[in-house]
């Protein structure tokens, strides 16, 4: 294996010329820099990213903070994101753990232990001490749909509430009048949006809020399913249901079809995600789509733009939604 002293003796110059073409100091004539690189391919020479990190104080490495479970296809689907834009960036990723029930647990040695030069977080909650925390420091962070600025974090999200209002528009247009909707546990920003969405879809349509009609639950398809059957379980159950995840929206279907009715014809089903999964689901899942590998990449080069310019502007983004038309939705089979 070549070391740094190989590429300096074939290049003829010093070891320290070949370590600031390494570490790309401007005091190097592009002639040499040029060759430099050249011997430097010749001899597939790997330069020691640790002894780099010693001399620029650099680690070349990113945290992801996730509470929600790498099971969760939105989950599998950000992360495929974020490794795309990685993997030629020359930053590596770390999956940050976390003790949260313990008091005197601090996110931020966390990070500093870890040498982490930036963070990801998506699914903690924006009344965790941590995040606070996280603000108060100077490690550069995007957040994934929780709309928080610090003077160095910014985020990216998805026009939740439009998206929602889509849905909501879709089903009237086929012909629903009794519309519900199965939301994420509500307090975070982005489960508020949705229901906001809800309940504007509705006004937009002239179609009253129902109380009854609204159902929580955690994005599960377990609890999907639960919030379902309680909406089967109404003396006047709705005919078509939007759904805040497809996994939620997996569950309602289960049950729907557990209690002997047919999708679309008797209940249409609208999810949230457009996941891989929604496209294999029998029948085929009608949804939002949230471009979440897209917002994964963007998360990263938006970290990376913060991690390497300190001038850079904290952004916010939000990625555009659109509603995918399958085979969950249709004209409910009786006309109300």
């Amino acid at each position: 294996m070549a070391s740094i002293h190989d590429v300096a003796k074939e290049a003829g110059v010093s070891v320290a010329t070949v370590s600031k073409v390494l570490n790309d100091y401007p005091d190097v004539s592009d002639k040499t820099r040029k060759k430099v690189n050249m011997v430097i391919e010749q001899l597939h020479y790997h330069p020691n990213v640790v002894a780099r990190g010693l001399v620029k104080r650099r680690s070349w490495t990113v945290g992801v903070l996730l509470t929600v479970p790498f099971t969760n296809p939105f989950v599998a689907e950000l992360l495929e994101g974020i490794k795309t834009a990685l993997e030629n960036s020359g930053y590596d990723l770390v999956r940050l753990s976390t003790r949260f029930d313990d008091p005197n647990y601090s996110f931020i040695k966390h990070c500093r232990s870890r040498n982490v030069e930036g963070v990801v977080v998506f699914g903690v909650e924006r009344d965790n001490p941590s995040i606070e925390e996280l603000l108060n420091s100077d490690i550069p962070t995007m957040f994934v749909d929780t709309d928080i600025i610090g003077k160095r974090a910014g985020y990216i999200t998805t026009d939740n509430q439009n998206a929602i209002q889509m849905s909501v528009k879709h089903l009237y247009e086929l012909g629903h009048q009794k519309i519900a909707y199965i939301s994420g546990t509500l307090g975070p920003s982005i489960a508020n949006m949705r229901l906001e969405g809800y309940k504007e879809g509705l006004k937009n349509c002239n179609l009253p809020y129902v109380t009854s009609y609204l159902e929580v639950c955690d994005y599960s398809f377990d609890e999907g399913a639960a919030a379902m059957r309680r909406l089967l379980q109404l003396e006047d159950p709705p005919t078509g249901v939007v759904c805040t995840s497809d996994l939620a929206a997996f569950g309602a279907i289960y049950e729907i079809e557990r209690h002997g009715l047919r999708v679309p014809e008797d209940v249409s089903v609208v999810g949230f995600d457009n996941t891989y999964h929604a496209q294999v689901f029998k029948p085929n899942l009608t949804t939002i789509n949230q471009n979440i590998y897209s917002i994964g990449i963007k998360s990263i080069e938006c970290l990376i733009g913060l991690i390497e310019n300190p001038d850079f502007s904290p952004p916010v983004i939000t990625e555009p939604s659109e509603l995918i038309v399958r085979q969950t939705t249709a004209s409910p089979s009786v006309l109300v």
